[in-house]
């Protein structure tokens, strides 16, 4: 059965060529030009990933990305912003989107995008049934793809947070670069601007109480790349 992608935009020149560029890849594509229309299909039925404009009329993409990761922690989104809008994208990171690509871009690049946060979630899925990791008070659960605290509160994780964090937590004690977890996340090298790696790591800060200004558990080493300081005991 193709993938179901939700394509939000509302371009309608730009949303007709790349649904049929993406049909032809094999993808079932539906499209909404606004928030409520998008709202209107996620609720007949969920899509396996959003592909969501920043500029949109009414309530732009990066409200709505907040709304969706505060109902759907896993959904995979992959946000489209201007070239050159920085700040968007970091917001946009912050929001919870797993992936930008700046406008404008060849659908080359995008099928690649889409691909590789596909498979990712697919991947994360398949390969961690029932296994989880357990690290300073913490529970990873790969299966659930989500964290567990010490007074037993589930702590949900986007995509990216939680693609992020497995990839820490299975190479603990070992600095990870940021090229290194960056094509753990997105199959690409990082450009010398890109900060995806450093918001997600700010945000997975923020979820485990840790102090960026301090950190405990996940330290930055300079000019390294990112360390998980921390045993990590793998339960069955």
């Amino acid at each position: 059965m193709p993938r179901r992608i939700l394509l939000v935009d509302d371009d309608p020149e730009l949303t007709r060529l790349l649904s049929n560029y993406l049909h032809q890849q094999g993808y079932q594509i539906e499209v909404a030009e606004d928030g409520e229309a998008m709202r209107a299909h996620y609720e007949a039925q969920r899509p396996d990933m959003i592909i969501l404009d920043l500029m949109l009329p009414g309530e732009d993409g990066l409200s709505l990305c907040r709304t969706l990761r505060g109902t759907d922690a896993a959904i995979p989104i992959l946000m489209l912003t201007a070239r050159g809008d920085d700040i968007d994208r970091i917001i946009g990171l912050e929001m919870g989107a797993d992936d930008y690509l700046p406008k404008p871009f060849n659908p080359r690049e995008l099928l690649a995008r889409i691909k590789s946060i596909l498979r990712r979630s697919q991947n994360d899925a398949a390969s961690s049934k029932a296994r989880q990791l357990a690290f300073a008070g913490w529970i990873l659960d790969l299966g659930a793809r989500h964290l567990i605290g010490a007074d037993g509160v589930v702590v949900p994780l986007t995509g990216a947070e939680f693609t992020l964090l497995s990839l820490l937590a299975e190479y603990p004690n070992q600095v990870l670069s940021r090229d290194q977890l960056l094509d753990g996340l997105a199959g690409r090298e990082a450009s010398p601007f890109d900060r995806t790696v450093d918001v997600l790591i700010s945000r997975i800060r923020r979820r485990l109480g840790d102090d960026a200004r301090d950190p405990q558990w996940i330290k930055t080493v300079r000019n390294g790349g990112y360390i998980l300081v921390a045993p990590v005991e793998r339960i069955a």
